[in-house]
This record gives C-alpha cells, structure tokens and sequence, in this order.
C-alpha cells in the first residue's frame, strides 16, 4: 500500500509539473490549435446562388416558375425561385468532394454528388465518380449562374434533362506549362437515366474532346466534338421507325427488353475578343445531330427511376444554338441575342407532319432570344430576357396551321456568393 501510494503521489506531481505552463506557453498552444482549425476551414469551401424570378408567358407559354396557366385563353405570370445553389466542397491532397443542392419553394433536392481524384505524378489525369455535369458540349458544364440565356437551348433540354447523370469518368489534360495543354478529352461510362437511380445493366458512353487556344492577350478561340453512345429499354413488342415520311411497326415480342440506339454527335465552338473602347465580344456555337429513341407522345431522354412500358418511336434529330454576347463598351451591361433550333424528326416536315404516325412532337420549334445583362457588382446581377418562340407549322394538326402563342418574358435577380 506504501508503495501503490508513492507511485500516485509521484505520478500526480509529475502531471502537475507537466500541466504548470508559461502564459507564453499557453499561448502558444492557443495559436497552434486555431492554426490547426484554421488550416481545415480551407480545405472546406461553401459556394452558392440564388435566382428571384418574374416570368411572363403567353397563354400557350410553359414557365419555369409557378404552376401552369390558370387561364389558358389568357396570358399569365408567376415569381419563384429558379434555382437556389448551396455548394460544398472538401479538397485534401489529392482527392476532393463536391455535394450540391438546389433549395426552391418547390423544396430540397440534390444536383451534384461526387468524388474526384488527381494524379500526383503528372498532373494530367483526373477520376471522377458520382452524380455530375455529362461531359457534352459546352452548354452542358458552362454554368447557369454565368449563363446569357435564362435555360440552356431546347435540344439540351430535351436530350439532357438535369444537365447531369451517374458516372465515372476520366479527364487528361497536360499542365499549363505544356503546349499541349490546350487539348482537353473527357470520357466515361454513365447511367443514362438522369440523377434518378440506374435501371438497368448497361452504360452508356459519353467522350468530349476539346481544344482551346489564347491568342495575345485579347483573343481566346474554342473548339470541340463531343459523342454520346447508349441505349433506352424497349417496354413492350411495339417498336416504330421511320421509312421514308412514315412510322412503321415492328411488332414482335422479341423485341421487349432490348435496347434502341441512343446515339449523338455535337460540335461547338467558342469566340471572344476584348476591346479596349467595345469591352467583350462573345460568339458560341453548338450544332447536334444522331439517334434519339421516344415514346409517340415525347422525345425526352430517360429521367425516370422505372423502366419504360411504352411503345418506343425512333426518330432521327437535329438542333443547336448561336449565341452572341456585346458589352457595351467599359460600362457593366451586354446585349444578348440567341437563336436556338430542334426538329426531333428530321424525316418529315411541314404538312407531312400529321400524317403516317407522326403528331405535334415531330414539328421542329425554334427560339429567338434577345436580352441585356447589368451586373451590378460582383456578387449581384440583373437578367432581362424575351423569348419569341416559334413552331412549324402544319394544315393536318389541329392548332398547328399557324404559330402558337408561347413566348415568354423573364426578369432575373441572381446574387452569388
């Protein structure tokens, strides 16, 4: 017991010898534990935008805020928020994270999910794995917080539905110090179905490579050829395709459960100049063509998390955008104009629409936008848009002999944080 209670007696003035610090000590370890969190909070980082928006549409109009049209012999409007982007990521070493939510009236949902990894040996290999932007194109990744339109063109919107899918995927690019750091290739295996849950065995193939070029101090020029290879499951033994101006049926029960050919071939390219008295000069361009199975009623990609039990319609398509950007001159506004194609089936058109199988979803549309942008400060910016929204038009479908009324009127406040 005498020698237990030694060893304690010991032990404890041993602790307190150690515990009796200098204010100067003390203060040391105060400044290396703030240190240490501080070193943290920078591997952490929180970005975000919000997007107040007005809208008003004709009475044909589809909206991007509110509920549809009330009224539909009338025009309508609606306010809500378009987007509202909370994003988080955390970069240690080589490895980094990235979660994304979209908060609206409409509620809570994600939009980004996802590892990405680098190669500490060349810096020229990235891995990329989870929910993210498909790598098509250049509207696809260039984000709607920079974006000159409100909504990315109609033939993304429809090919593309959420911009985003579930993937893995590669990305090589040399460092800046190389010449070839201008060549930029993309490619990976992906879902196919959107942010909603895989439904089936098979991957779809998605590659974009892309080279861009500084020239001086002034000129910047892009350009890129992007391919999309992939499937939709056939529902049930109906399977129409186009012949000629006509819808044929292959009818067989072979036919459920195997996949039409989802297919897509896109070249863009983009042009910018800064003038000393004009500002910035933009000019892109994309243009899509390909393979894109439907149901009789849509040409929208998968974006459901069941299969499909339709029948599947397969058309071929076209479609693309010009958009043009002006600053006016030093001053914080531009003037946009943009003009924006999709024919969901380039086999017929014009009063051959109606006819043979085809309906309203086979006439081609097109938009002509024009709008200005004020960016009042770094964080804070003022979007004005028109929309004239225009259809072909058709004698044997009802509604169609003329343009409908559907354009739309946006005024957007973003402020980005």
């Amino acid at each position: 017991m005498l020698a237990l209670f030694g060893t304690l007696l010991f032990s404890f003035s041993t602790f307190a010898q150690e515990v009796e610090l200098t204010p100067l000590e003390e203060l040391q370890q105060e400044t290396d534990a703030l240190q240490n969190a501080v070193d943290k909070l920078k591997k952490f980082k929180v970005s975000g935008y919000i997007q107040g928006q007005y809208q008003w549409g004709q009475e044909d109009a589809s909206l991007k805020v509110g509920t549809s049209n009330e009224h539909p012999d009338k025009s309508f409007n609606r306010i809500g928020i378009r987007r509202g982007r909370i994003k988080f990521t955390y970069e240690e070493g080589i490895a980094s994270g990235v979660f994304q939510l979209d908060i609206t009236e409409k509620g809570v949902g994600f939009k980004d999910a996802y590892l990405n990894i680098k190669d500490p040996w060349f810096n020229s290999i990235q891995l990329r794995a989870g929910i993210f932007d498909r790598p098509f194109g250049n509207e696809i990744s260039y984000s709607s917080s920079r974006r000159e339109s409100p909504e990315r063109s109609t033939v993304f919107q429809n090919l593309f539905p959420d911009e985003r899918d579930l993937g893995a995927m590669i990305i090589l690019q040399a460092p800046k110090t190389s010449p070839w750091s201008i060549l930029k290739l993309e490619a990976g295996l992906f879902a196919g179905n959107g942010i909603k849950q895989e439904t089936d065995s098979r991957k779809d193939f998605i590659g974009h490579l892309s080279a861009n070029k500084i020239f001086g101090n002034h000129i910047s020029l892009g350009l890129g050829a992007s391919y999309y290879n992939g499937g939709v499951y056939q529902g049930t033994e109906n399977v129409y395709s186009m012949q000629n101006t006509s819808f044929v049926l292959n009818n067989n029960e072979s036919n459920i459960g195997k996949y039409a050919s989802r297919e897509y071939v896109g070249f863009d390219a983009q042009f910018s100049v800064y003038g000393e008295t004009t500002g910035m000069t933009q000019l892109r361009a994309e243009y899509l063509f390909g393979k894109q199975p439907g149901t009789e009623k849509s040409t929208k990609s998968p974006n459901d998390s069941k299969l499909p039990e339709v029948d599947t319609y397969k058309r071929n398509f076209s479609g693309g955008y010009v958009i043009f950007i002006q600053d006016i001159g030093q001053l914080p506004f531009s003037a946009v104009f943009k003009f924006d194609w999709y024919d969901p089936n380039t086999k017929v058109s014009g009063d051959e629409v109606g006819q043979n199988g085809t309906n309203k979803y086979d006439l081609s549309q097109n938009t002509i936008g024009v709008g200005a942008l004020w960016r009042i400060n770094n964080s804070l910016r003022l979007q004005a848009y028109y929309e004239f929204n225009n259809n072909e038009k058709t004698n044997h479908i009802a509604g169609y002999d003329s343009n409908i009324k559907n354009d739309v009127f946006t005024l957007r406040m973003q402020y980005k944080f």
